[in-house]
């Protein structure tokens, strides 16, 4: 498997570098800082892809926050989605707060549509998105993201949280593979 990981490294197209995911940040925490300030949210990390986005987005938010985690997924470190399974759901009541969803990257967004309408039945008050990623895709989402960093072709990704077969989620900018996935 790590030859295969490493010839997936090796061979991928850099799409966008550190300094630019990092200038997208800025930009996303602006508009959430300027959004939510004065909502008292809970910030829900959707794992494991969000891991990565959310540990580099919160640091630069300035109102008062709490920090939870969520995990429905479709891939199960696949590179192709499935049905959603729910790993974890968040130990904080939702009841009368407002949400902020953090991921990496909104694709065919079931999965973060699954998550909003979760959010909502628990009785959050309100429910933002915030992506690192958002893919160009030629038909609707079921969902739009609130906050979105960066606009990315319809390719398979990896880094800052986005992952082939579970690795090279800890890339330092987001790649796009090359060849067949």
């Amino acid at each position: 498997m790590l030859k295969e990981i490493q010839q997936v490294q090796t061979s991928a197209e850099l799409i966008y570098s550190r300094s630019q995911v990092e200038a997208a940040l800025d930009s996303m925490a602006a508009g959430i800082n300027v959004e939510l300030k004065n909502s008292n949210p809970l910030v829900l990390c959707v794992l494991n892809g969000g891991i990565i986005a959310a540990g580099m987005l919160i640091p630069r938010l300035t109102m008062p926050l709490t920090i939870d985690s969520i995990n429905a997924s479709r891939y199960q470190n696949q590179t192709s989605g499935g049905a959603i399974e729910w790993v974890l759901k968040p130990a904080t009541p939702l009841q009368s707060r407002t949400i902020l969803i953090i991921d990496d990257v909104l694709d065919e967004g079931i999965t973060l549509a699954a998550i909003k309408s979760y959010c909502l039945e628990q009785g959050a008050e309100a429910v933002y998105c915030a992506v690192l990623a958002d893919k160009l895709l030629p038909r609707k989402k079921p969902i739009r993201a609130d906050f979105v960093g960066l606009e990315v072709e319809n390719r398979y990704l990896f880094g800052y949280g986005m992952d082939y077969k579970g690795y090279l989620r800890n890339a330092a900018g987001i790649y796009a593979c090359t060849g067949e996935v």
